[in-house]
């Protein structure tokens, strides 16, 4: 499945640690403090409870949203965006 992770973190600590791990589950910085990729169901597990422990849940946020492919393709990418091709099935790359 195809993974969005959106996060407000106040710790700088923390937020750096959280995007180390997001960028080992394999996921794809589209903008500073969001990813995207492909991520299997346990892998998303095993991040959300990664992510629980380095946040403090009185101050911070992140949003941890599937998506499907074809949801993907229709999806509207305008001004500076992110190459959706790096995601879908049109190319090899990291996720697929």
């Amino acid at each position: 499945m195809i993974c969005w992770v959106l996060y407000d973190i106040k710790n700088d600590r923390s937020r750096s640690k959280i995007a180390k791990v997001c960028l080992q589950t394999g996921l794809y910085r589209v903008q500073y403090s969001v990813f995207l990729g492909k991520i299997e169901k346990n892998d998303r597990d095993t991040l959300q409870l990664q992510i629980e422990e380095l946040m403090d849940e009185s101050t911070d946020s992140v949003y941890i949203f599937p998506m499907s492919k074809d949801e993907l393709r229709d999806t509207k990418l305008m001004g500076q965006a992110f190459d959706k091709k790096m995601i879908t099935d049109e190319l090899k790359s990291l996720f697929l």
